[in-house]
C-alpha cells in the first residue's frame, strides 16, 4: 500500500514555460545545495569515516519523489510505494534496513534520513541524506562480520520510522538506538549530522521556490528531468547496440574460503532501451559478500558511467530511468533473499562499474576503462588503551584506479570520486599507531600507453593490543588491462611481528589479534593499463623511474631502457622494442585478463602466500 501524503494545500502545480536562463539559475543552485549538505556534514559529524572520509550521500528530490541532484539514484519513489504509513508537514523518515526499501540503501550501517519539505502547507520537494556509520552493534567491532551468515548478525536494523512526527523528535527511539553501538557519541553525532544537512538543503528550495514562484520551481525541475531524458536516449541510441554483448567479472571470495564468485551481466538495445540483464550471475553466498542491489540505483550508476564517458555536462537525475531496464535473478548475488547477510557488499558494488566498463567499451574500444573500481579496502582495529578507553577504528583505504583513454590512472585514489583519506596525523592523534609507510607501489598499476594507477603501502604499527579486521579483494583475480594494456597488480596484506617474522594474511578476516608493536602493511591492488605500452613515451617512462612510480625492473615491460643517468637509452629503446613487438601476436587483446582461473588455482599458493578458494558446491564451473 503506497505511502499518503497529507497536505494542507492540495493545488496541482502549474506548468509554466522556463527561460534558459532562469533555468540555469535553478540548476546552480540545486547543485550549490549538495555541496552545502556535503558541507553541513563534514562540519558536524565525528566518525573519521564520514567527517574526514565523506561516506555519506546526499539527495535533493521533487515533490514526486525524483532524484534533481545527487549521487546514488532515488529510493524515494520505490520506498514511497511501499511504506505503509502517511507523510505530512513536520515529519522526517529514519531508517537503515536494506530489506525495507527494496536496497535503497545496501547494508545496515548505512542510516538514512528523509525530510518531506513543505511550503505553504503543500509539499515541494524532499531531501535526504545517508552515510556510513562505524558501529552500529552486532557480533564484530564495526559491525560488518566477514563470517555473518544472516542480516540478524549484523546489527542493529531499524524498519522506516519518523524520527519527527509533526515537528516532535522521537527521543526514546534514539536512546534505543544509540543503546545498540559501541560508539553512541559518533552516531548520535553523525545522524544529527545528516539531519542538520537536509534541513540545510529543505531551506534552500523553500528559498528558491519564494525567490522564483512554486510552480515555476516545479516547472524547473521537469525540465532538468526532461533535458536528462533527452540526453541519455541520444548517448543510449549512439552507444548502445541492438546484438547482445556480454561481460563477467568476479569477486575473489567470500571470506569463508569459497569464491571466487561470478557478476555477469548482457546488455542490449530494445525499442529504444538498454536492458542491463544479470542473468548468469552467481548464486548468493552463505557470507556477507551479497549486495542487495536496488534497480534504480543500477540505472544511476550505468547513466554516471555514460554520462563521464561520453558528456560530463549532463546533470546527474532521475530523468532517463524509464530508458533502463535492469533485470536482476531472484536469489542470486546481487537479489539475496532475506535474511542473507548484506554488510560486505562493497566488492560486488565495486566490481559493477568494472563490469559497465567492460560492457560499454565492446563496441567502441577507444572509451574502454581498465579494471580497477574494483572494490574498498575496509581496515578495523579496536581495543582498550592502557588507561582502559575503548578505541575503535573504521578507515577505508584506497586502490590504483585504471588507465583510461585520456589518461593514466590515478595512483592511490578512492573508488567514490568525493572521498578523500583519513590524514595520518588524525589516525596518529586519535589512535593508538604511528604510520610507518604510506606510499604508492611501483609497478602495481598495469603496464599501457596509459598507466593504471599503482596501489599504495600503508604501514600500521600499533601502539596498545587490540583486533584488526580486513575487508578487500582482488587478490586473487587482478584487475585486467585493455587494448593492449597489462593487469594492474594484486592485493596483499602482511603481519609483521616485532622479530620481523612476516606472514601473509587474508584479504577478508575477521579478528585478528595483534599486539604492541605488530606491524600491518596494507597493501591494495593496481589498475590495468590502457594501451600498448611500447607506445609509451620513455621520457615519461623515465620520469616515472626516477619518482619511484617505476622501477628499474619494470621499466622493462614498457620497453624502455634506463641509462645511467636516469634518462631514457633511445637507441636501447628503439632495439628493445623491436624486438618485444616482434615476440608478440600482431594484433593485441581487447581484454587481458592475465592468468586463467584454473592457473590461478593451481599457482595461488605459490604467488600469493594464501591458499585457493574453493568452489561452492553450486559453482558453474565457468571461467
Amino acid at each position: 500500500m503506497p505511502a499518503r501524503i497529507i497536505q494542507a494545500n492540495e493545488t496541482p502545480f502549474a506548468t509554466v514555460a522556463i527561460d534558459p536562463v532562469t533555468l540555469d539559475i535553478i540548476e546552480n543552485a540545486l547543485r550549490n545545495a549538495r555541496i552545502e549538505m556535503d558541507t553541513t556534514l563534514v562540519r558536524t559529524a565525528m566518525s573519521p569515516g564520514i567527517r574526514e572520509q565523506g561516506d555519506a550521500f546526499p539527495l535533493i528530490a521533487d515533490h514526486k519523489g525524483r532524484m534533481i541532484v545527487g549521487q546514488f539514484g532515488s529510493y524515494i519513489g520505490p520506498f514511497l510505494d511501499g511504506y505503509d504509513g502517511v507523510v505530512e508537514d513536520g515529519d522526517m523518515i529514519f531508517l537503515s534496513d536494506p530489506y525495507s526499501v527494496e536496497g535503497a540503501i545496501s547494508h545496515s550501517n548505512d542510516w538514512l534520513v528523509l525530510l518531506p519539505v513543505f511550503k505553504d502547507g503543500r509539499l515541494v520537494a524532499y531531501t535526504s541524506m545517508f552515510g556510513h556509520m562505524s558501529d552500529i552493534g552486532g557480533k564484530v567491532a564495526g559491525s560488518m562480520p566477514i563470517d555473518a551468515h544472516s542480516i540478524f548478525e549484523e546489527g542493529v536494523r531499524i524498519p522506516p520510522v519518523k524520527i519527527w512526527k509533526r515537528g516532535v523528535y522521537n527521543e526514546d527511539l534514539i536512546k534505543l538506538i544509540m543503546h545498540q553501538t559501541r560508539m553512541p557519541e559518533w552516531c548520535k553525532a553523525d545522524l544529527n549530522a545528516l539531519i542538520a544537512a537536509c534541513r540545510v538543503a529543505a531551506r534552500r528550495v523553500v528559498e528558491m521556490c519564494d525567490r522564483f514562484g512554486d510552480d515555476v520551481f516545479a516547472s524547473a525541475t521537469e525540465e532538468l528531468l526532461a533535458r536528462n531524458h533527452r540526453a541519455m536516449k541520444q548517448l543510449i541510441e549512439s552507444s548502445i547496440g541492438e546484438a547482445p554483448v556480454t561481460f563477467e567479472d568476479y569477486i575473489c571470495d567470500d571470506g569463508l574460503g569459497f569464491g571466487p564468485y561470478k557478476i555477469r551481466c548482457a546488455m542490449w538495445r530494445e525499442n529504444g532501451k538498454v536492458v542491463l540483464d544479470f542473468a548468469g550471475t552467481d548464486p548468493q553466498s552463505d557470507g556477507s559478500i551479497n549486495f542487495l542491489l536496488n534497480e534504480n540505483m543500477m540505472r544511476m550508476f550505468f547513466g554516471i558511467y555514460m554520462i563521464m564517458v561520453f558528456d560530463p555536462q549532463i546533470l546527474f537525475n532521475d530523468g532517463y530511468y524509464d530508458l533502463i531496464d535492469v533485470r536482476i535473478p531472484e536469489g542470486s548475488l546481487l537479489k539475496p533473499k532475506f535474511p542473507a547477510a548484506l554488510s560486505g557488499r562493497t566488492h560486488a558494488l565495486g566490481r559493477l562499474f568494472d563490469i559497465l566498463g567492460g560492457l560499454l567499451g565492446q563496441k567502441t574500444p577507444e572509451f574502454l576503462n581498465a579494471a580497477g573500481f574494483s572494490s574498498s579496502p575496509h581496515l578495523f582495529y579496536s581495543g582498550r588503551d592502557g588507561e582502559g578507553r575503548w578505541f575503535q577504528l573504521f578507515q577505508i583505504g584506497f586502490g590504483g584506479i585504471p588507465g583510461r583513454p585520456l589518461g593514466d590512472g590515478p595512483d592511490g585514489h578512492s573508488l567514490w570520486p568525493n572521498f578523500t583519506n583519513v590524514p595520518n596525523e588524525f589516525l596518529e592523534r586519535y589512535f593508538p599507531l604511528r604510520i610507518e609507510r604510506y606510499e604508492t607501489v611501483p609497478d602495481s598499476g598495469g603496464a599501457g600507453l596509459h598507466r593504471g594507477g599503482n596501489g599504495i603501502i600503508m604501514s600500521y604499527r600499533f601502539l596498545e593490543p587490540g583486533l584488526i579486521a580486513i575487508h578487500d579483494d582482488r587478490w586473487f583475480i587482478p584487475p585486467w588491462g585493455v587494448n593492449g594494456g597489462a593487469p594492474g597488480a594484486r592485493a596483499r596484506k602482511i603481519l609483521e611481528k616485532p622479530d620481523g617474522t612476516q606472514v601473509v594474511v587474508a584479504n577478508k578476516r575477521e579478528d585478528i589479534r595483534v599486539e604492541a608493536n605488530d606491524v600491518l602493511h596494507f597493501i591494495t591492488w593496481g589498475g590495468g593499463g590502457w594501451g600498448d605500452p611500447l607506445e609509451r613515451a620513455p621520457e615519461l617512462v623515465a620520469l616515472e623511474v626516477r619518482q619511484g612510480l617505476v622501477s628499474l625492473a619494470g621499466a622493462q615491460a614498457y620497453g624502455v631502457v634506463i641509462a645511467d643517468d636516469g634518462e631514457a637509452d633511445a637507441p636501447a629503446t628503439q632495439a628493445l622494442r623491436r624486438v618485444m613487438a616482434g615476440a608478440r601476436a600482431a594484433e593485441l587483446p581487447t581484454f587481458n585478463y592475465g592468468p586463467t582461473i584454473e592457473h590461478l588455482r593451481q599457482a595461488s599458493e605459490a604467488e600469493t602466500g594464501l591458499p585457493a578458494p574453493r568452489q561452492p558446491v553450486w559453482a558453474s564451473g565457468g571461467g
